[in-house]
């Protein structure tokens, strides 16, 4: 089954437990087993004890449905400071934050744009990169990302 198929099979348990589920993702391990990983998130954040609910939740679900082939493990957490953006909704909830963005296609020459979400709505959203706007499209997205801490880095001075 897809990761789609996936998200589609165990978003309404995770909603119907009073959380949305932001983002799934299915990678490999050091041994060569695969980890399905749930991220979640609540108005007041998520605590330990949330993200063993629903991974006992979904657990049972995934053993009874098996849509995943061959051994794996399960990864529920909450998505973290720097947590993915992954629905227009996301994008306008967190209008005003620092992003990071990596497009499928370049626009203006460029695919990677860091900076302050400044505009979000239904079809594309707004980037203030150095005070140039970048207006871009959901449809194009690769990867988007809140960023928790800018590292500056230091300019170094002339000799």
């Amino acid at each position: 089954m897809s990761l789609g198929g996936i998200r589609d099979l165990i978003e309404p348990v995770i909603e119907d437990m009073g959380y949305e589920l932001v983002l799934v993702e299915m990678t490999g391990d050091s041994s060569g087993g695969q980890i399905l990983r749930a991220y979640i998130d609540a108005p007041g954040g998520i605590l330990l004890e949330d993200c063993e609910q629903v991974s006992k939740q979904i657990s049972a679900m995934l053993d009874v449905e098996d849509p995943i082939r061959g051994e794996y493990s399960l990864e529920v957490s909450s998505p973290g400071l720097e947590r993915p953006l992954v629905k227009p909704e996301h994008f306008i909830r967190f209008r005003g934050s620092r992003v990071k963005v990596l497009t499928r296609t370049a626009h203006l020459g460029r695919r990677r744009f860091t900076g302050l979400l400044t505009e979000a709505g239904e079809q594309t959203f707004c980037v203030d990169v150095d005070g140039e706007d970048y207006e871009l499209p959901y449809s194009d997205i690769d990867k988007a990302n809140l960023v928790a801490f800018d590292a500056a880095v230091p300019k170094r001075r002339a000799s």
